[in-house]
């Protein structure tokens, strides 16, 4: 179910979770910034998310809130998880769904990394 990314941030939500220890996730990469997991779920043979250790709920509250070092290491964290993944020559998809019609589930940043085929279009036509 999508979540309105202009609602406050949710404590509960199952990444804070994840990032507390109450439930477990598959870390591929972990540093002060950002954890990164296999997704439970995955849409392609690598698919990987990443998501910043602070509370920030979208993408737009996190470049608008987040510090310096936390932006700048959430962004190499990224790009560590893609190299790290073999992901380079072949390429891959960065994929941060915002919002109700960015259909955003959970009601915390995270950066979806999907890679190993050919991923097609964008967007459905």
């Amino acid at each position: 179910m999508p979540v309105d990314a202009t609602k406050p941030y949710d404590p509960d939500n199952i990444f804070a979770r994840i990032l507390r220890g109450e439930i477990p996730c598959r870390k591929v990469y972990e540093d002060q910034h950002a954890l990164a997991f296999h997704d439970i779920n995955p849409q392609a043979p690598e698919h990987i998310l990443v998501i910043p250790k602070g509370a920030y709920v979208s993408w737009d509250d996190f470049s608008a809130n987040g510090s310096e070092a936390e932006i700048a290491g959430f962004v190499r964290a990224v790009g560590h998880v893609a190299r790290e993944a073999g992901l380079l020559g072949s390429g891959y998809r960065l994929l941060a769904n915002t919002g109700l019609d960015g259909h955003q589930e959970v009601p915390h940043l995270h950066v979806h990394i999907f890679g190993g085929r050919p991923l097609g279009p964008m967007l459905a036509r």
